[in-house]
């Protein structure tokens, strides 16, 4: 049996940011409602969730996001809104949306699946939507509450950030929550 490492391939918030989000989980905790909130420091831009890989290949995956990069420049984004997945009648994940050079970030990510297909990662099925998970929600809520609660938030805008660098992480689950180690990274530009 050979050693697996949990991955996932993202882009670093800057700590501007996060603390906004922070003030922003903050600010609909007060609407008492059954949420998981993600830790703020563990809180990025995903662009692909990869799971369980065996050791060997971090280097491989290493130089497919090496390859990735080439040719792309920093991509200027915004967080911007929240919003909800599936939807606000069964509500799974509570996001901040993005704006700014999203063409960018889809391709950028286009790129990137390409790139680890070659490694026999399946490509996405779904079409990549950039989100900031700051929530789960694993039992029934109050529809009406968490309605008043994304009408009371829905224009959290703050100031725009440069994405520069892809990040390959190893995700650690543990009792406290997971825990995020920077495995790799590459710079755009």
């Amino acid at each position: 049996m050979s050693e697996t490492i949990r991955t996932f391939i993202a882009i670093e918030i800057p700590g501007n940011i996060i603390s906004k989000i922070r003030e922003l989980q903050e600010g609909i905790k007060v609407y008492g409602l059954k949420i998981r909130w993600v830790r703020s420091e563990n809180i990025h831009l995903t662009l692909k969730y990869l799971g369980d890989v065996e050791a060997v290949k971090i280097g491989e995956i290493a130089e497919a996001i090496s390859k990735t990069v080439e040719g792309y420049i920093p991509i200027s984004l915004k967080a911007k809104g929240i919003g909800v997945f599936p939807g606000i009648k069964r509500p799974r994940v509570l996001w901040v949306g993005l704006t700014g050079q999203l063409e960018s970030l889809v391709r950028l990510q286009k790129t990137l699946d390409e790139n680890l297909k070659v490694l026999g990662f399946p490509g996405e099925k779904r079409p990549f939507k950039g989100h900031l998970t700051m929530g789960r929600i694993k039992a029934k809520i109050d529809v009406k509450k968490f309605g008043d609660a994304l009408m009371a938030f829905r224009s959290f805008e703050p100031e725009t950030f440069t994405a520069s660098q892809i990040i390959l992480y190893k995700s650690e689950l543990k009792p406290s929550g997971a825990v995020y180690t920077k495995l790799s990274s590459a710079s755009l530009g």
